[in-house]
C-alpha cells in the first residue's frame, strides 16, 4: 500500500525546486553529513570539458536566511510556505537538522551547541558567511546557539515557538501542564492516537485528517527514534547551569497566540530578558505551527522584520 505522505513528497520538491531552492549534501566531518536545500545559482556548473568534477557551491549573491525546523518534521516540509514567499529577495537555505531528513552524524554529541556547530561549518563550506536565523521550536534553541556562539555571522533573528533553553524546571512543568510523563512521550509519538493529540496541542483549530494519513506521517517523518530520544535528553539543562547570553544582534519574536507547547507568556518573558533588541508580535487564531496555520501573515510579519533589519545594516 502506498504511504500517502511519501507520495506527496515528489509533489513538494518539484513545487520548491520551481522557486529555485535545490537539494545539496555537506560532509562537514567524517561520518557527519548534513543535508540542505540551496539556491540553485551558488552551484557551479563544470565545464564542458570536465563533465566529471563536482558541482561546488559558491558564494550567495544576495542576503541569505537560514531556516531552522522544529522536531517534528524535515526542513522542507517545516518551511514548504515560507521557500516561495523569501526566493525573490533573499538566498534560502533549509537544513535538516542531524537525525532529520537525511542529515546524520556518528559523533555521540547530541547537543543544540553540537547542531549549531555542524550548521555553520556547513554553511562556510557552501560559502555562506553571515545570515539572517529563523528558528522554529527546537530550531529555536539551535538558532539562539548560534548566535550565541558565532555572533560575527548572525544579522538578526527571528524566533518562533520557541525558548532560550530547556532547563530542568521548564520542562518538568510544561510537560504537566501538557498531561505526559517524558517528552519522547510527547514528540516522538508511536501511535495514532499520540500524534492526534500531538497534532491538537500544536494548532489553533484542529482540521479533521484519516486515520490513515497519521499512520504514514509518523512512518515516514518520526524516523531515527533512538537518536531523537537522545536530542530531546541533551537538550534538557540544570536551572543551576543557565546563563541568559548577551546578545547583539537583534530578535524578533513571532509567535502564534494560541500556542500551547510555548505559550504566549515564554515569549513575553523571554522579551524581557533579552532586554532592548528584543522585538515581539504575535499571530491570532494560529498556535505552535503559526507558519503552516497562517502562512501569508507569518511570511508578510517576517520579512516586514528582514527587510527593516536589512535596510539598516
Amino acid at each position: 500500500m502506498v504511504n500517502i505522505v511519501e507520495s506527496q513528497k515528489p509533489l513538494l520538491y518539484s513545487l520548491i525546486k520551481l522557486a529555485g531552492v535545490i537539494p545539496y549534501t555537506v560532509e562537514t566531518e567524517p561520518g557527519t553529513k548534513m543535508n540542505f536545500w540551496i539556491p540553485k545559482e551558488t552551484l557551479k556548473k563544470p565545464k564542458k570539458s570536465d563533465k566529471n568534477s563536482a558541482v561546488e557551491p559558491k558564494k550567495p549573491t544576495k542576503p541569505v536566511v537560514l531556516l531552522i525546523h522544529g522536531f517534528a518534521a524535515e526542513g522542507i516540509v517545516t518551511w514548504q510556505f515560507q521557500v516561495r514567499s523569501l526566493a525573490k529577495k533573499y538566498s534560502v537555505y533549509i537544513p535538516d537538522l542531524l537525525f532529520f531528513g537525511g542529515s546524520y552524524s556518528d559523533n555521540p554529541d547530541r547537543s543544540p551547541a553540537f547542531q549549531a556547530h555542524c550548521l555553520v561549518k556547513s554553511l562556510r563550506i557552501l560559502g555562506v558567511d553571515k545570515f539572517f536565523l529563523v528558528g522554529f521550536s527546537y530550531g529555536g534553541m539551535v538558532a539562539f546557539k548560534i548566535a550565541e556562539e558565532y555572533p560575527e555571522m548572525v544579522r538578526a533573528m527571528v524566533v518562533s515557538g520557541s525558548i532560550l533553553a530547556m532547563t530542568d524546571t521548564i520542562s518538568e512543568s510544561n510537560l504537566n501542564q501538557l498531561g505526559f510523563k517524558s517528552s519522547t512521550d510527547l514528540l516522538l509519538p508511536t501511535s495514532v492516537k499520540g500524534l492526534k493529540t500531538l497534532f491538537s496541542l500544536a494548532v489553533h483549530r484542529p482540521m479533521w485528517f484519516p486515520n490513515r494519513l497519521f499512520k504514514d506521517f509518523i512512518e515516514v517523518m518520526i524516523t531515527n527514534r533512538k537518536e531523537r530520544a537522545e536530542l530531546l535528553e541533551a537538550l534538557v539543562i540544570s536551572n543551576k547551569d543557565t546563563t541568559i547570553p548577551r546578545f547583539q544582534q537583534k530578535i524578533h519574536l513571532l509567535w502564534g497566540e494560541s500556542d500551547q507547547i510555548f505559550n504566549i507568556g515564554f515569549a513575553k518573558k523571554m522579551k524581557e530578558q533579552l532586554g532592548e533588541n528584543a522585538t515581539m508580535e504575535s499571530i491570532k487564531k494560529a498556535g505552535h505551527l503559526a507558519h503552516l496555520e497562517r502562512p501569508c501573515v507569518y511570511n508578510r510579519r517576517l520579512k516586514k522584520f528582514l527587510a527593516s533589519v536589512y535596510s539598516e545594516s
